[in-house]
């Protein structure tokens, strides 16, 4: 695998983090749209996901898609991360779907030096949407399905910084945290009646239910198989971020690709949790993680 191709793919990677950063919103939003309209117009030509990062939120999945798009048999999604068909997008066609991806002649010329070339949809909601699972099983039959899983007291923090931090949260983290139940009330029974219903505090506020990650795990397993759901411990990810990715693309079926930097993206920094509000939330965590570390056969890595 040569050191040129992957420069170019990381430079190719920064040109279009860039060009993001200086670009007025009405302008990303005329691109997208533009962008959109051409993929579905050419869907019947376009590739389709052979892996998805469905979460969990707020536990590595942005730098996860930085190093899959650096990879070079990887051709990624055009334009953004985070395409949410199958969470709140589901209203829209297949075709606006399958317009996300590159075009195949154009993805297989592109990665001809390094194999079949292989693209995917990261969406962090998939993984806690109640829907999202029988949605993918549905379209993607044999896809696959990568999670990843963090102390979910630390992703619970982390999550409560993310969405005070874009305005969706108006509360301090112990009140947010009291008000989760009344927040959350009827809400998985309301988006099972209504397909269409997208639930703003099931998406924004759910601290303490999206760390609870077995059963999230267990739905993807059912509607797909086991074999088909892979499960990184994000707190050994960054530990080990090139001994961990390297199992990851094994796994995928990727030619091996170690990054020559890793770094994490989206840290939040801010003062520590008090250490007794972590305890009293770590325990609470207790079951959730006893079913986890049954389902992985081992403990995970905020246990030990």
């Amino acid at each position: 695998m040569s050191t040129a191709k992957t420069g170019l793919a990381a430079k190719r990677t920064a040109v279009l983090r860039s060009t993001r950063d200086v670009l007025p919103d009405g302008t990303q939003d005329a691109i997208r749209k533009a962008t959109r309209a051409v993929g579905r117009a050419t869907a019947g030509v376009r590739m389709l996901p052979d892996f998805i990062v469905a979460g969990a939120q707020r536990c590595g999945t942005t730098t996860l898609y930085r190093l899959l798009v650096e990879h070079p048999a990887i051709v990624r999604p055009l334009f953004h991360k985070g395409i949410g068909y199958f969470d709140v997008g589901y209203d829209n066609p297949w075709s606006w779907y399958h317009g996300h991806f590159p075009v195949s002649p154009v993805a297989a010329a592109r990665t001809r030096k390094v194999g079949k070339p292989m693209t995917f949809d990261s969406s962090g909601y998939y993984m806690f949407h109640p829907l999202a699972a029988d949605r993918i099983a549905k379209h993607l039959p044999d896809v696959k399905v990568v999670t990843l899983v963090r102390d979910p007291v630390e992703r619970a923090f982390s999550a409560y910084k993310h969405e005070l931090a874009r305005g969706f949260e108006t509360e301090d983290f112990e009140t947010a945290l009291a008000l989760e139940n009344e927040r959350l009330a009827g809400e998985v029974e309301r988006m099972h009646a209504d397909p269409s219903y997208q639930s703003f505090h099931h998406r924004h506020h759910a601290y303490i239910g999206r760390g609870q990650y077995a059963g999230q795990i267990v739905r993807l397993q059912q509607a797909l198989s086991p074999e088909q759901v892979f499960v990184i411990d994000a707190n050994r990810f960054f530990d080990q971020p090139v001994e961990q990715f390297a199992k990851l693309q094994e796994w995928l079926g990727l030619p091996v690709h170690n990054p020559a930097k890793v770094e994490q993206a989206n840290a939040r920094p801010s003062k520590p949790m008090p250490a007794a509000l972590r305890e009293r939330l770590l325990a609470g965590f207790e079951t959730s993680d006893t079913e986890l570390t049954e389902l992985l056969g081992q403990p995970p890595s905020w246990r030990r």
